[in-house]
């Protein structure tokens, strides 16, 4: 077991990879795989998924055919990350650019079918020549764009993609030169886990170089404490203690990757709203409608009717125009009667929230959200919604 350690992180490192790339992988398809930029960001996590996968394949089966695949794929990366820059910089990049990426793409895809080790360490250490040096010119051609010409999300993009260079580049070497610098392990599958943290948090309104550095530093701190802990209480040697970091740190990236993704699907559903009021012909009926599907009212039940018929509606207007928005946790102070009225809605259906829709004839949405949901963001968008519903349910052109 010891003696297949390195292998079974090489593993570990590979599949954690993958996750983080599945995840920006989605996170990027769900905003438009067609869009041109996307299509090229695309492009390259496919190349990348594709060396990780393969990567896990070879140390799982031990099946020879799998080391020119990964070769192949990790002589395609250069030329990916250049093409995913000429379009987050919106211009070409300079011709010795493209003739190094082009060329050396096209040589090392062919040296990489070469059979067995036929070529090695040459073949390894030329590819790894290439590799840095395509890696290098998109940094190149980072530091040098013209930020005038681009738009504050677009600078924010292409720094991001600096930031993932300035690790991608010497774990990528590390990778090739472990047996020299005595690194048991192919690290590179962190920098990738960085990449794709940076990536998938570009599309939350927080994401700042600063805070993704900040971010980092405290992923690395808590993962030399947690490492370092584990190392002094098993006294592992030099290649254990490397293990443990990596996969300590691997683990923790992969968890902040999955958040943040998660985070921003839940963001990019609260936008179902404004989706809503944006499109063409939206009345009252439509907008009340699509508000059951809402993250904030899903599942929410319309109350009016028959379901009021044992309650005065006087009551209950009085009540909800002084306040459209009750909360379970936090009724009003109203009359006996009213906070009778009150009581059995919440208990009725379940409710933690309560809020005005419509005051003739009455209708009102009953909905429970979960504590861990009730921040102060999410009433203020609740409130938001009520009153939306209510503009477009009692306005002049009102058809619900």
């Amino acid at each position: 077991m010891i003696a297949a350690a390195p292998a079974l992180t090489n593993l570990f490192l590979s599949l954690a990879a993958l996750t983080g790339l599945a995840l920006l992988h989605g996170v990027i398809t769900a905003r438009g795989a067609m869009d041109p930029i996307n299509r090229r960001f695309l492009f390259g996590l496919r190349i990348t998924i594709l060396l990780f996968a393969a990567r896990a394949l070879f140390v799982l089966t031990g099946v020879s055919a799998f080391g020119p695949l990964i070769l192949l794929s990790a002589s395609l990366i250069p030329l990916a990350v250049i093409i995913l820059t000429e379009g987050l910089l919106r211009r070409h990049a300079p011709p010795p650019i493209k003739w190094l990426a082009g060329a050396g793409t096209a040589i090392f895809a062919v040296v990489a079918l070469l059979p067995g080790t036929a070529g090695d360490p040459v073949r390894l250490y030329s590819l790894l020549a290439f590799q840095i040096a395509g890696l290098s010119a998109a940094g190149f051609m980072v530091l040098t764009r013209d930020r005038a010409t681009l738009s504050a999300a677009e600078n924010r993009a292409v720094g991001r993609l600096g930031l993932s260079l300035i690790l991608l580049i010497p774990l990528a070497a590390a990778d090739f030169l472990g047996d020299k610098i005595d690194l048991p392990i192919q690290v590179s599958g962190l920098g990738v886990l960085f990449l794709c943290w940076l990536a998938v948090s570009l599309g939350r309104q927080e994401a700042q170089h600063l805070g993704a550095l900040s971010g980092l530093a405290i992923v690395l701190i808590a993962a030399a404490a947690a490492a370092g802990l584990l190392i002094f209480l098993w006294s592992a040697d030099h290649d254990a203690a490397i293990m443990a970091t990596a996969i300590v740190t691997a683990a923790m990236l992969t968890a902040a990757v999955a958040i943040d993704a998660r985070a921003l699907r839940t963001e990019e559903r609260s936008l179902s709203l404004l989706r809503t009021l944006a499109e063409p012909g939206t009345d009252a009926l439509a907008f009340l409608r699509s508000l059951q599907s809402h993250p904030l009212v899903d599942g929410a039940v319309f109350v009016e009717g028959p379901a009021l018929a044992d309650l005065s509606p006087a009551v209950l207007t009085a009540v909800f125009t002084a306040d459209p928005v009750l909360r379970r946790a936090d009724p009003p102070v109203v009359n006996a009667e009213a906070a009778d009225h009150i009581a059995h809605l919440f208990t009725r259906f379940e409710a933690t929230h309560l809020f005005l829709v419509r005051t003739t004839p009455l209708l009102l949405v009953a909905l429970s959200m979960p504590p861990v949901m009730a921040s102060p963001r999410a009433e203020l968008e609740l409130r938001a919604v009520q009153r939306m519903a209510q503009l477009m349910a009692e306005g002049p052109h009102a058809t619900a």
